[in-house]
C-alpha cells in the first residue's frame, strides 16, 4: 500500500496559502485607468442619475453627453428612459427619475441646454389630462334647463374658472424635496498616503442618517480660480463621494452649493515615507446634515 507523500501535500499547502497572503495583504491588485463602462449594471445607474443631477443643476449639455459616453451605452436615450421608469416602479424619489427622463429628453432633442421647465413625466400627464378636458363639449343650450334665481352666477370667463366650474380633477405637481438644513463640516484630516495621488483632496456627503448622497454640487475656490465638481462620479469607492487634486502650496477653500460650513486653508500636507522620502499628502473632508 502506497503512502500519502504528506510532505508534499504540506509544500502544496503553504504554498497556496503564502501566495493567497501576498496577493490580497501584500500587493493586492490595483486597478487604475478603469472605465465606468465596466461597472455593474447597478453601478451605472448610480452613475446615471449623478450625470442627471449635475445636468439638473449645471445645464451643461456638452459635459454630461461625454459623460454618458464613457458608459458605452448603445443607446443611451433608451437607457436614461428605462431608468426613470425603473426608478418610479420602485418608488424612488421622483425628483431624481425627472432628472434622468430630463437629461434624455435633452439627448433624443440633442439641443444643448434643452432643459425642460417642468418635470416631463408629470408633464406628460398634464398633458392627457388637458387633451381630455379640451374634448369635453358642453351640452347644447336647447338641452339646458335654467332655474332663476336672486343672484345669478357669474358664468366663468377663462379655461381655471372652466375647470373648477366643471369640477374636473387635474393633476398636482409632487413638490420637490429640500436639501435640508446646512450641512456641518465634521472631518477634516490630512492623509498621507503614497498609494494615493499627491495633494489629492477627498470629500464624503453624508445625510444626517449617516447615508452618503451622491449628485451633491461641491464650490472649491482658490486663488485666481474656482471649480464645481459634484458626488457620485465614482460610486465604486461611494456614492457620496469626490475628490479633487489640489496644487502643492496652493490654498483651498470648499463649501458646498445647497449650504454648508465653509472649509479654509486646505493645502496639500508635506509627508514622509518610511524610506525618508518626502511626498505631498492628501486632504479628507467629511460634511454631514445634523
Amino acid at each position: 500500500m502506497r503512502r500519502i507523500p504528506w510532505d508534499i501535500v504540506l509544500a502544496l499547502v503553504v504554498g497556496i496559502g503564502l501566495g493567497l497572503v501576498y496577493a490580497w495583504l501584500i500587493s493586492p491588485m490595483k486597478v487604475s485607468n478603469a472605465t465606468p463602462a465596466i461597472l455593474r449594471a447597478d453601478f451605472k445607474e448610480q452613475y446615471r442619475s449623478a450625470i442627471a443631477a449635475a445636468y439638473a443643476a449645471t445645464g451643461n449639455f456638452p459635459r454630461a453627453r461625454s459623460r454618458l459616453e464613457l458608459l458605452k451605452d448603445p443607446n443611451p436615450e433608451d437607457a436614461l428612459n428605462t431608468q426613470a421608469q425603473q426608478m418610479l416602479a420602485r418608488g424612488q424619489s421622483g425628483q431624481a427619475a425627472d432628472q434622468v427622463a430630463a437629461l434624455a429628453h435633452a439627448l433624443t432633442l440633442g439641443i444643448e441646454g434643452a432643459v425642460p421647465t417642468s418635470n416631463p413625466i408629470t408633464e406628460a400627464v398634464n398633458q392627457v389630462e388637458e387633451t381630455n378636458t379640451a374634448n369635453l363639449e358642453p351640452a347644447s343650450t336647447e338641452d339646458l334647463t335654467f332655474v332663476g334665481t336672486e343672484t345669478p352666477s357669474a358664468l366663468p370667463t377663462d379655461a381655471t374658472q372652466l375647470s373648477e366650474a366643471t369640477l374636473i380633477p387635474r393633476s398636482t405637481r409632487t413638490p420637490l424635496p429640500t436639501q435640508g438644513t446646512p450641512f456641518k463640516l465634521t472631518g477634516k484630516d490630512e492623509v498621507c498616503d503614497s498609494n494615493l495621488s499627491d495633494g489629492l483632496l477627498q470629500i464624503i456627503v453624508l445625510s444626517s442618517n449617516r447615508r452618503q448622497m451622491p449628485g451633491m454640487e461641491i464650490d472649491i475656490t482658490w486663488d485666481g480660480g474656482e471649480n464645481q465638481f459634484f458626488t457620485g462620479l465614482k460610486p465604486e469607492i461611494g456614492n457620496g463621494y469626490a475628490d479633487f487634486v489640489m496644487t502643492p502650496d496652493i490654498s483651498y477653500t470648499v463649501q458646498l452649493a445647497a449650504g454648508s460650513d465653509i472649509a479654509t486653508g486646505l493645502i496639500a500636507p508635506t509627508c514622509q515615507t518610511p524610506n525618508g522620502e518626502n511626498f505631498h499628502g492628501g486632504m479628507k473632508l467629511t460634511f454631514q446634515q445634523p
